[in-house]
């Protein structure tokens, strides 16, 4: 599968990873794929997405062109030239964010 550019929209307080910036754009032919190299470009982002086990957080929510992934193929989401893919963090219930417990 090739890679292809997306465009990624973090929260703000994933963007302390990024060095503030808002929408950075990742070459990935799935989810999964985005979010390894979102590790590689900003080492310790995926910690704050992603379980011990790999999996999405349960308070995280990706969106690929405004679809949540777990309505897709979860991180196995194909993405295509030009996707938009939102990271947004639950705003409420359940365990509080890894980055507020640091």
């Amino acid at each position: 599968m090739k890679k292809m550019p997306a465009q990624v929209y973090l929260p703000t307080p994933l963007r302390r990873y990024t060095g503030g910036e808002a929408k950075v754009i990742v070459d990935a032919a799935t989810v999964g794929e985005l979010l390894e190299s979102l590790e590689r470009k900003f080492p310790g982002i995926l910690s704050q997405l992603c379980d011990e086990s790999g999996e999405v957080r349960s308070f995280i929510n990706i969106f690929v062109n405004g679809t949540e992934i777990r309505q897709l193929q979860g991180k196995d989401t194909s993405l295509a030239d030009g996707d938009e893919v939102s990271i947004i963090p639950a705003m409420a219930g359940g365990e509080p964010p890894v980055w507020s417990r640091e």
